[in-house]
């Protein structure tokens, strides 16, 4: 019988959480209004309902969609993800391939433009090539290989100028302690000398 309890229980929380309406966002029946919230890919919703049937996220400012947040939305019938600066890199491939999956007809794509790269501004993110999205992929990479080299370049510049400055020093504290030796043996050589003449016995 406590089994049963905790069950119905759990069932009952369970369902609440899953049809609770998604902070930041407005719920009405199963639609849920998410758009022009200045939401991001880390302010974003973990997950939604999955008896939604609208879903809006137009006008924020997301780049790019968390793998699998739409997957288990069974019963969505209109998403709109139009006014957003989607970058069109490596972690624009799960929204390409879901936008791809929709039926014929559906206008969910309409609007879904690329923000970024510069070379892919404008275009429908359902119309890139797999490989025009790998292209982006490996441009990013090499912008964050040339930035490495240019700063390991940096590095070995600010290395070499510092073992210089080192050498400079070294010699420069050798000539002088050879220039402050050769002055005190001048200073003390005459006295020496002079003292050396005082003790010397005289001869008859």
């Amino acid at each position: 019988m406590k089994e049963f309890l905790l069950m119905c229980l759990l069932l009952l929380f369970g369902g609440q959480r899953s049809s609770a309406c998604p902070h930041l966002c407005s719920c009405h029946g199963s639609q849920v209004d998410c758009s022009s919230r200045s939401l991001t890919a880390s302010s974003l919703p973990s997950s939604f309902s999955a008896g939604t049937s609208e879903l809006r996220l137009h006008n924020n400012l997301l780049t790019t969609l968390p793998n699998g947040l739409l997957d288990d939305l069974t019963s969505l019938r209109s998403i709109s993800l139009h006014g957003n600066p989607w970058a069109c890199d490596c972690g624009v491939l799960y929204l390409r391939a879901w936008l791809l999956r929709q039926p014929a007809g559906s206008t969910s794509h309409v609007g879904v433009n690329c923000s970024s790269p510069p070379k892919l501004r404008g275009r429908l993110v359902a119309y890139l090539t797999e490989q025009e999205v790998l292209d982006s992929c490996h441009y990013w990479y090499c912008d964050l290989a040339l930035a490495s080299q240019v700063c390991l370049l940096v590095f070995v510049v600010v290395q070499a100028a510092l073992l210089v400055a080192l050498v400079f020093f070294l010699k420069r504290f050798e000539k002088v302690s050879k220039e402050a030796k050769r002055i005190t043996e001048e200073s003390f050589n005459p006295a020496d000398g002079q003292r050396e003449n005082e003790y010397m016995p005289l001869k008859p």
